[in-house]
């Protein structure tokens, strides 16, 4: 198996996945504990589920890179799910189920009617549920990978201590006069990059799981907010690293295996969390 894995380290694509996937991984961390501590971990589940309509379309218009049109779709779909959550007519849970079964039924009903591919059910499967993509990834898609992973990293450290306030009490925030609207709308915006850059690691249906998984592992652990972060970071890093190693020597599905890591390594935590608390 090491011999199959030097072989296999010496392919340019191979070195281009681990990078792609230790930063989607990292990104996918950082705003992992935001999420779940303001009860938002459904918020990434609706859009990457409008994230595969959009692909669907970008799809149908040949487009050369998908990632052009479903970027932009998805972060104005992510604006307009926080003030669709924020109308008292429709809940916050509400709204995200809505756009996230209109547009999954929208996206797979364009994809049948003016379907281009021989192989419907393989494509739509590979859209949901990650696929190989991840390592057929061109110069320029790692390119375009890395600079928006830079830029979540860059937005998260800079807007660090504003994030931490609106997540814990926004109530208060908003009355030392930090402007919880706007940071509330970029942590939107974050999210719908990190969804875009991770539908060619583990597909639409699997991104709320690389989302949720290493912040819950972390929480387990630690309880200050830098700790728990740090944490998430480190341990979605890891599982991201071991489960691109895992699928290409067993040849199983990328995404389904990092988040099989991250299952075992939430049941790691949760073992070391409850033997430290007696």
């Amino acid at each position: 198996m090491i011999d199959k894995l030097i072989l296999y380290l010496q392919y340019p694509f191979v070195w281009y996945a681990f990078i792609v996937g230790i930063l989607i991984a990292l990104c996918s961390s950082l705003l992992g504990v935001t999420l779940v501590l303001k009860r938002f971990s459904f918020i990434g589940d609706g859009l990457s589920h409008v994230a595969f309509g959009a692909m669907a379309v970008a799809a149908i218009l040949n487009l050369g890179n998908n990632m052009y049109f479903t970027l932009p779709v998805t972060i104005v779909f992510a604006i307009l799910l926080l003030r669709s959550g924020r109308n008292a007519k429709i809940k916050g849970d509400a709204a995200v189920a809505m756009i996230s079964v209109g547009s999954l039924a929208i996206g797979y009903l364009l994809m049948n009617v003016f379907s281009t591919s021989s192989n419907l059910s393989g494509d739509v499967c590979s859209t949901l549920f990650g696929s190989t993509s991840i390592l057929t990834l061109t110069s320029t898609e790692v390119g375009l990978c890395v600079a928006l992973s830079i830029l979540v990293v860059v937005l998260f450290i800079l807007f660090y201590n504003k994030i931490f306030a609106v997540t814990f009490d926004e109530d208060f925030a908003q009355a030392t006069g930090t402007k919880a609207d706007v940071y509330n709308l970029l942590i939107a915006i974050i999210v719908a990059i990190i969804i875009v850059l991770a539908m060619n690691l583990v597909g639409s249906l699997l991104i709320s799981a690389l989302v949720i998984f290493p912040a819950l592992s972390a929480m387990r652990i630690f309880r200050s907010f830098l700790s728990v972060t740090l944490c998430s970071a480190i341990l979605s890093v890891i599982c991201a690293f071991l489960g691109i190693i895992i699928s290409i020597l067993a040849g199983t599905p990328v995404g389904s295996t990092i988040v099989a890591v991250d299952i075992v390594v939430f049941f790691i935590t949760f073992c070391i969390g409850k033997t430290a608390r007696r």
